[in-house]
């Protein structure tokens, strides 16, 4: 079974061809650059910029894969959650190909294609533990087979990508003409600095299990920016990148211990990371010595697939298509959708 994937959840639009056997043909990526000046991502605009984008970029996928569309199987698209308009030009493109040439179609969930982006470059059976943190998720799942999942643990409040990128705001480490990402921008900054320099809190909700929680966390680096003077004083540029790192190193060491209990308390002996802020070189280092040292096996993709990509997607679609799995012609986005299979615990 080949697969087309399509993803059009935000403001990347992406398309990948896998083969049957399960192997990533392509995987074309088009970022949007027209939101810098707004400073996040402006649905209408992102919705646009499909729209004219969408159809170079699936030619630029079977091209690279060296097929067409008569040579495809099936298309899978993500169909939620995410900005209504970009799911919709998604979907229905997806559905018109599909149409066009008689083609299986299905639908993924967008964190479901995030869970199998660790499995695409070598294989990660079922069952596992997955850490998927991102700009709006920090979760931890069990992965207990394909399609089935069970919430171990999540934030109680910001995520950890939202964290960095609201701190990258509080350190004015994000230019005004470019759409950076906060967790990139911190972590560039951390490069010159100490993580050891101010001691955040590691905050670890015990009462909650395997919950997260980082809102305080940046309370704290708010607090230490007006004991040094405010923003934009002298005091607070000549700390900035120790702040930088201590904040990244507080994330990480929050991240490396839930994952760590996580591992114990189902014995699971497989863990992934996944999602935009797995493409932390750091984090990545951190959870490989730790599970290495608990004697976990562990999984993540390469960065490009870190982020949203249509290989994760084309990934999942697979795997339910090869159950029998179909979706009908009435598919739609749905911006704030469940993922499918879900347990919790």
């Amino acid at each position: 079974m080949v697969v087309l994937g399509l993803e059009t959840s935000c403001d990347e639009t992406s398309a990948a061809v896998i083969t049957a056997d399960g192997k990533l043909q392509s995987n074309v990526v088009l970022s949007q650059h027209d939101h810098a000046r707004y400073g996040g991502v402006v649905p209408e605009l992102a919705s646009r910029a499909h729209i004219r984008t969408v159809g170079p970029v699936v030619e630029q996928a079977l091209q690279e894969a060296g097929c067409s569309l008569d040579q495809l199987d099936a298309i899978a698209v993500t169909h939620g959650p995410g900005l209504v308009g970009s799911l919709l030009v998604g979907v229905n493109i997806a559905k018109g190909l599909a149409y066009s040439r008689d083609l299986a179609l299905i639908g993924v969930h967008h964190l479901e294609g995030h869970l199998y982006s660790a499995g695409i470059e070598r294989p990660l059976p079922p069952p596992f533990v997955a850490l998927l943190v991102s700009g709006g998720h920090t979760e931890l799942i069990h992965v207990r087979d394909h399609g089935s999942y069970e919430h171990l643990g999540r934030t109680l409040d910001d995520a950890a990508g939202e964290a960095f990128d609201k701190v990258a705001r509080l350190l004015d480490l994000l230019p005004p003409d470019q759409l950076v990402a906060g967790g990139r921008a911190v972590s560039d900054a951390a490069e010159a600095g100490d993580p050891q320099a101010v001691k955040f809190p590691r905050p670890l909700p015990e009462k909650k299990g395997l919950d997260f929680s980082f809102s305080g966390l940046k309370t704290a680096v708010r607090t230490e920016l007006i004991r040094l003077g405010g923003p934009g004083s002298e005091g607070v540029k000549a700390r900035t990148a120790d702040m930088a790192a201590s904040f990244q190193q507080a994330v990480i060491d929050v991240l490396v211990r839930r994952a760590c209990d996580a591992v114990e308390s189902t014995g699971i002996e497989r863990l992934s990371l996944v999602g935009g802020v797995a493409a932390n070189r750091l984090l990545r280092e951190s959870l490989c010595h730790a599970m290495d040292k608990i004697g976990v096996e562990f999984f993540t993709p390469s960065s490009i697939l870190c982020t949203d990509n249509a290989a994760m997607i084309a990934a999942a679609g697979r795997h339910r298509l090869l159950t029998g799995e179909r979706s009908g012609w009435d598919l739609d986005a749905h911006p704030r959708l469940a993922l499918p299979g879900l347990q919790h615990e």
